[in-house]
């Protein structure tokens, strides 16, 4: 970033983008920047070096290479040791709700009657400067009591008494915050959004009887966990916050953390009360990770439903391993989105994700996620049903059930096949989502389902995974580049007789030379976030 009309020197060596409104001035305080380059200055050079260590690994992976437990930390493993408990206010979270840090979701989210709501940086915002710095704002407010919104009509929303207790997810460690720069490096984007929450609230909160709680996205080792431990214990020192005050819950959302989830939270005991199963992220990553291997084809992603093989051993593997440790053990999201205008629709619909949740509890899982509030009740209902008085399934264990690296890497699914349907509904679910997202709005509704960046990822990157294979349809047809761009232009062409914000529509054109560029690039990107921000940055610009 060079100095220019739309930058601002915040303080020696750190340049920022310029606030776009004047609520967003008391985020960017002299005081806050300089705890930013501290945390940049003393954490930037080991997040890079811990990214290099992914490239490796998946270099190595590449080349011929297997994924497995680590023999160098089979003593954690075999250790007996404990998380710490959790605190008051995360003791229950038998059902969860998430979303972006936009207030009047937030409003709502709070309000749900979930135990827990996630207020999201990462999959489910867009990253524009205004939506981050809006984002900090809101939570402040939250944060003191103040967050309310009036809407056009003169509605006023305010959060009630007792509302669900606040959980941060900040982005993840692979992206870059370009838009504030220290001494000419870009702030990792983790930092930005994890340091300014914790200098404007962590003193707040443990005032109100809580504390600075974070969900922390796409860890890949334990090692990354051990840095983020270091990045809290010197937030704690430098704030003057008590010793293991800031708690953090691990999303298991890549393959590779699969196989270190004892180790993840042997690196947090004092500070993780839980591991959570981020379903989507999952199945990318897993495509990510195995992208050499000759002839491994995942097929349509309706047909990854948690009970194949595969997906079943990772769940079990995360009650296990939690369960062992006294760690909560918090399951995937149920995406859908309540439409009454259909009551045959929505009543099947609720089914299913009441099926889904009542498997969880069985499973033995402590709690789950919900994107909508209209499914609290739901999941709610189906873990009373099966834990009574109780707020947890610690009890149970699955100590006689052994999950091998095997079960892990088992990726047949029966019975499932990659069909035309499942490749439309991939490139449509790419187009509108990534339209949305370029038009600044991170999470949409699209064919009652809400989704956000980790959907986008799934099916971009299943497309990637089927053109390199060159699979085959059931009618003998070869998924091919041409192929996919025929669907994408038919794929455009219905969208545009169909009724959509006419912000989503405007970035339609942008939406389809990002798809392309991260679906049909002869190499995987490794985030579509990365590649998008190049445009989202392009756009925010005055014209």
């Amino acid at each position: 970033m060079r100095t220019s009309p739309q930058t601002v020197v915040l303080a020696p060596g750190v340049e920022a983008a310029r606030a776009a409104h004047p609520d967003h001035e008391p985020i960017l305080t002299a005081q806050a920047v300089a705890f930013l380059s501290d945390l940049h200055r003393a954490f930037g050079e080991r997040r890079l070096a811990l990214l290099m260590r992914r490239r490796e690994r998946q270099a190595a992976l590449d080349a011929g290479g297997k994924l497995g437990f680590l023999p160098e930390t089979a003593a954690v493993r075999e250790g007996l040791w404990r998380v710490a408990a959790p605190p008051a206010d995360l003791m229950d979270r038998r059902v969860e709700i998430t979303g972006p840090v936009e207030r009047k979701m937030m409003i709502n989210a709070l309000n749900s009657g979930a135990k827990v709501y996630m207020a999201d940086f990462e999959d489910s915002l867009s990253p524009t400067w205004a939506n981050l710095l809006s984002g900090q704002a809101n939570l402040m407010d939250a944060v003191r009591g103040r967050l309310t919104h009036v809407n056009p009509e003169g509605r006023l929303y305010a959060v009630r008494p007792d509302p669900a207790t606040l959980v941060v997810r900040p982005r993840g460690l692979h992206l870059d915050e370009d838009r504030i720069q220290v001494e000419g490096a870009p702030l990792a984007a983790s930092l930005f959004d994890f340091g300014l929450f914790a200098f404007h609230n962590a003193k707040t909160l443990l005032f109100h009887g809580s504390a600075p709680y974070f969900y922390l996205p796409k860890l890949e080792s334990h090692l990354e966990a051990r840095w983020w431990d270091e990045v809290f214990a010197y937030t704690e020192r430098h704030l003057g916050l008590p010793a293991n005050c800031i708690r953090a819950t691990v999303l298991i959302e890549t393959l590779p953390a699969a196989f270190e989830m004892e180790e993840i939270l042997y690196e947090l005991r004092e500070r993780s009360p839980a591991l959570n199963a981020g379903r989507w992220d999952f199945l990318f990553s897993t495509i990510k990770t195995m992208r050499a291997k000759g002839g491994f084809v995942l097929p349509d992603r309706s047909e990854c439903r948690m009970t194949v093989p595969f997906l079943w051993a990772y769940t079990q593997l995360l009650v296990q391993s939690c369960h062992k440790r006294g760690a909560y053990a918090i399951g995937g999201m149920a995406a859908y989105v309540p439409d009454r205008r259909d009551a045959v629709r929505n009543d099947l619909a609720l089914a299913r994700v009441r099926d889904d949740k009542v498997r969880e509890a069985a499973d033995g899982f402590d709690g789950t996620w919900v994107a909508h509030p209209g499914l609290v009740p739901v999941a709610l209902d189906a873990f009373q049903q099966r834990m009574g008085d109780r707020i947890n399934q610690l009890q149970v264990r699955k100590d006689g059930a052994t999950i091998g690296a095997g079960d892990l890497l088992y990726h047949h699914v029966p019975g499932a096949s990659v069909t035309e349907a499942g490749l439309r509904a991939n490139v449509r679910v790419s187009l509108l989502y990534l339209a949305s997202w370029l038009g600044g709005t991170g999470c949409v509704a699209i064919d009652s389902l809400m989704e956000d960046t980790a959907t986008a990822e799934i099916s971009r990157t299943q497309i990637w995974n089927w053109v390199r294979q060159g699979v085959v349809l059931e009618d003998a047809r070869t998924v091919t580049p041409e192929f996919v761009r025929a669907i994408c232009r038919a794929e455009l062409a219905r969208i545009r007789t169909e009724a959509w914000p006419e912000t989503l529509l405007a970035r339609l054109d942008d939406a389809r030379a990002l798809f392309e560029d991260v679906a049909l690039s002869p190499h995987l990107v490794d985030f579509l976030t990365i590649a998008g921000m190049v445009h989202l940055e392009r756009l925010e610009q005055p014209q």
